[in-house]
């Protein structure tokens, strides 16, 4: 059992880098764009030690509301107790990616515009409403010139 209660205790392999990729930082991390609104995935980069968030938030997704030089604010939920609580952390470009929890719903919403212009020009309504997957349908069998065979469980013998 630990005794050591640090910032850092217990991140041994959640802070380490990828196999073959520890080293160097590529300079497409420090060219990315993050705007207000933007969600963002937080994880943290163990070979950058500046701007690092707490291991709480290491894998959380959260909301940009603030953007500095080298750094985006975040709004992270956290649940404490009974309660959600919106937690705000400044966090270095490092280690944060562009989250892509929103990429279905976006691709879903062109989607739907699309079915609108058609059935404006085509006078159709247009179904845009998600349904669930339906039952398959039911179909008869075909058994051509073959017998059905009824099947049963062998009884159990107890050899010994």
């Amino acid at each position: 059992m630990p005794h050591s209660f640090g910032y850092r205790a217990r991140t041994r392999d959640m802070f380490a880098r990828p196999f073959r990729q520890s080293g160097m930082i590529k300079m497409s991390t420090y060219l990315r764009t993050f705007k207000v609104g933007d969600y963002v995935d937080i994880k943290a980069n163990g070979a950058v030690q500046k701007g690092m968030p707490h291991k709480y938030y290491h894998g959380r997704t959260g909301r940009v509301y603030n953007v500095t030089k080298r750094a985006v604010g975040v709004r992270v939920n956290k649940v404490v107790g009974n309660r959600i609580i919106h937690k705000h952390i400044n966090v270095r470009i490092e280690h944060v990616h562009q989250s892509k929890c929103r990429l279905g719903f976006l691709t879903r919403v062109k989607e739907n515009e699309l079915k609108k212009k058609e059935a404006r020009a085509t006078g159709v309504r247009a179904q845009i409403k998600r349904t669930p997957v339906q039952p398959k349908a039911a179909y008869t069998l075909k058994a051509k010139g073959t017998k059905p065979i009824t099947m049963a469980a062998q009884p159990f013998v107890d050899l010994m």
